[in-house]
């Protein structure tokens, strides 16, 4: 006869949780948070991008070197496994969240909730893991400092930038460290809210580009800008590389085995509504840059009357870049670990969000475009302080979500030493990022690394 079950530890006082993330400052104090020199690393950079090709579509192994290659810029936002490598080889805090895995600033934007809202949050979920909540920040405040250089912005406005968007995490962490639990994961930054963040003389720009790009950026704007008609039937327009036809063969594989496992991932009344569309075209896709090369669907579906079109996106997903230095997902299925860390970081998730697999690769699933509005470096680099601030907030969110605010709120402290170190690691990271960038660039011009006929470097 076994004996009653153990009740459960009693609950960390507010107090204790503070002291344990004060504590975490042996492990790492903040200062070192900016430490940063190539002499320390444990591997390869351009060595760690070519073993990710391994999992990729060998003849689009050129194409995204290429875009990797075009400058330091494009670099940092393919390089997230060479960063994975370089915060992993510094002591970290130990205070653990669900790290977004690739926060750079271009993966914070607008999109649409399942009420057709618009949220500011971050939106790129492929290297999603739990691990150090600084490793997400670095990963940010590096972002604002190659950004700023791309757009010729001298290094005061990048180190506002990064002061700027430290000082948000810094003041929200705080914030968060005093709600209860479920007014955390009800906040959000709404459109409206996103144009307060930016100077009274911007925010008609703003809002005028937010509102243009909502109406066509949805599944019917694509219809219109993305199809024809062939023998009375949509069909998806062809752009090699970009979108390239698949043979009847595998559009049936797809939709048989990889659409139908999906399919049984949606909760109930989403399958319904799933189950009124009916498969209508499909092509292979090429997305960003660290993307490139992993297999990716673009697949139209048509609703009962004809004139409802739905564009879902089938994107295979390998290991997070964090798996090797942390531990492996609990999920088996690397499209299930996406989604649930995307449905664990947002403030609201794309109602069609699911996930599947085909001869041996995983895939998640979500709406194409969806109202998604993605900035740029060029529109953002004028406003880039008041941009950064937003994304400094939303990542605080998501970090309070999925972490102790109160912890990290105790390793931060009151003071600038956390904002002083990601300012100082910002700019000595941009300049080993483009020491790497440069590596890969000889590397192709040397026709050492493969790249597309007639590269010019």
């Amino acid at each position: 006869m076994t004996g009653p079950a153990g009740l459960p530890d009693l609950p960390a006082t507010t107090d204790e949780r503070r002291a344990s993330g004060r504590a975490a400052r042996k492990r790492v104090p903040r200062s070192a948070l900016g430490r940063w020199g190539d002499q320390e690393r444990t591997h390869d950079a351009l060595a760690t991008v070519l073993a990710q090709n391994q999992l990729r579509v060998p003849e689009l192994v050129p194409l995204r070197h290429q875009r990797m290659a075009a400058s330091p810029w494009t670099y940092y936002r393919g390089a997230a496994a060479v960063m994975a490598a370089d915060l992993a080889a510094e002591p970290d805090s130990g205070l653990i969240v669900q790290l977004c895995g690739d926060a750079h600033v271009l993966n914070f934007g607008l999109w649409a909730t399942p009420e057709r809202n618009l949220s500011f949050d971050l939106r790129d979920f492929d290297e999603t893991l739990p691990g150090p909540f600084e490793w997400d920040v670095k990963r940010l405040a590096a972002s604002l400092v190659v950004a700023a250089r791309e757009n010729q912005l001298d290094r005061p406005a990048a180190d506002a930038a990064v002061r700027a968007c430290a000082e948000a995490y810094r003041g929200r962490i705080r914030q968060y460290a005093s709600w209860p639990e479920l007014d955390v994961w009800y906040d959000g930054i709404h459109a409206d809210s996103l144009v307060g963040y930016f100077e009274p003389a911007d925010r008609g720009r703003v809002s005028v580009h937010i509102e243009e790009k909502r109406k066509r950026r949805t599944s019917r704007g694509a219809f219109a800008k993305l199809t024809t008609m062939a023998h009375g039937r949509p069909r998806i327009t062809t752009e090699p590389p970009i979108r390239v036809t698949i043979s009847d063969d595998e559009q049936a594989d797809v939709a048989g085995h990889l659409l139908a496992e999906y399919r049984l991932t949606l909760q109930e009344d989403r399958r319904a509504l799933f189950d009124r569309f009916t498969v209508s075209d499909m092509v292979r896709q090429v997305v960003g840059v660290g993307s490139v090369g992993m297999q990716v669907y673009l697949v139209l579906l048509e609703g009962r009357s004809g004139a409802d079109p739905l564009f879902l996106q089938l994107k295979q997903a390998g290991p997070s870049v964090y798996e090797a230095y942390t531990r492996p997902s609990r999920h088996e299925n690397h499209g299930a670990r996406v989604i649930n860390g995307k449905r664990l970081i947002q403030s609201a998730t794309d109602i069609f969000v699911g996930w599947g697999s085909l001869h041996g690769r995983d895939y998640y699933v979500r709406q194409f475009r969806d109202m998604k509005i993605i900035p740029t470096t060029e529109l953002i680099a004028p406003r880039l302080a008041a941009f950064a601030t937003a994304c400094g907030e939303a990542l605080a969110r998501a970090h309070a979500r999925t972490g102790d605010p109160v912890a990290i709120g105790g390793y931060l402290g009151k003071g600038p030493a956390f904002t002083n170190a990601m300012t100082r690691f910002a700019q000595r990271y941009a300049d080993q990022n483009e020491r790497d960038h440069a590596q890969l660039a000889r590397g192709m011009a040397a026709e050492t690394v493969d790249a597309p006929p007639g590269f010019a470097g």
